[in-house]
């Protein structure tokens, strides 16, 4: 059976400063901000939601459809998804833009900066949930606006269970639109931040939240995952890492593993920690789409 994976492919720019952001940004001069970084580290890797998903996934050993556009410049993007045996049957090439493009900038404590041009991101409603039946469930990950918007309503109309993953894209929407997202999505998952920002915007609690979707999962980082379920709340505890590397792509390392998961039927609390484990070997690696998934038990 497949996972439906919809959300942006991407190329990273990976730059690496050295020191700490808080120590080049002064508080009391926001209003008249303007810095530079020297970043001595700079790479370009496979990156997007969409994309750092079904890697996780398929490492893991199940079938991730990726759903999303790529702009002229993805024929690389597009010939590695096939040495990675991950269908494209879903992907669509927007001749007349760029693919999307990440500029992340990490410092010495694994802050982040990042600028985002969308690209070929935003005709990503040119693409449409199918009615399949080997298609058992879904993500919609950050997307363009009306991608995530319609898609939303698609999976629903074709009774496929989907997670709503907001991500950078939650605060696009107000809260009677992040409120019928819940009401659509089979679960809900966000970080601590996001969290917040859902949970003020909708003026419902996590509790709340969990008591419309059948499990709402708040990753922590450092600090493992909350599974919240019927308002009961689970803490998940996180795994140590051989080494911190590079936070990119983390979250959606995690999301892989639980498709993973809520495809082989586990509980929430048993998705959230494979996701821990998971996240755990990605950020030991720079780049999103560049470690190895080997479990021992």
């Amino acid at each position: 059976m497949a996972a439906l994976i919809c959300g942006s492919l991407a190329f990273d720019t990976i730059m690496t400063f050295e020191g700490r952001f808080a120590e080049q940004i002064l508080p009391d001069q926001l209003h008249i901000l303007n810095v530079s970084f020297l970043v001595p580290g700079l790479r370009r890797d496979f990156g997007g939601c969409a994309g750092n998903i079904a890697y996780s996934l398929k490492a893991l050993g199940g079938t991730p459809l990726p759903m999303a556009t790529l702009g002229n410049d993805g024929a690389d993007y597009q010939a590695r998804l096939n040495r990675l045996g991950i269908s494209t049957e879903f992907v669509c090439e927007v001749s007349d833009s760029y693919t999307a493009q990440a500029l992340i900038m990490t410092d010495r404590d694994n802050n982040q900066i990042t600028a985002f041009h969308p690209g070929a991101m935003m005709q990503a409603h040119i693409t449409e949930v199918p009615v399949r039946e080997d298609i058992r469930l879904g993500i919609i990950s950050p997307d363009g606006r009306d991608a995530m918007l319609q898609h939303a309503r698609q999976f629903q109309a074709a009774g496929i269970p989907f997670v709503f993953d907001p991500g950078q894209g939650l605060p696009m929407f107000d809260g009677p639109e992040l409120s019928a997202f819940i009401d659509q999505a089979t679960w809900v998952t966000v970080n601590d931040y996001e969290g917040k920002m859902l949970c003020d915007r909708t003026g419902l609690s996590l509790a709340d939240i969990s008591r419309r979707v059948q499990g709402l999962e708040v990753t922590l980082g450092a600090q493992g995952c909350d599974v919240w379920e019927d308002g009961v709340k689970t803490w998940v505890p996180p795994v140590e890492p051989a080494a911190v590397v590079d936070p990119t792509g983390c979250g959606d390392a995690w999301r892989g593993a639980l498709l993973y998961g809520l495809e082989a039927g586990w509980t929430l609390p048993a998705c959230a920690a494979l996701g821990n484990r998971i996240g755990a070997l990605k950020i030991a690696q720079r780049g999103p789409q560049n470690y190895t998934v080997i479990l021992n038990d």
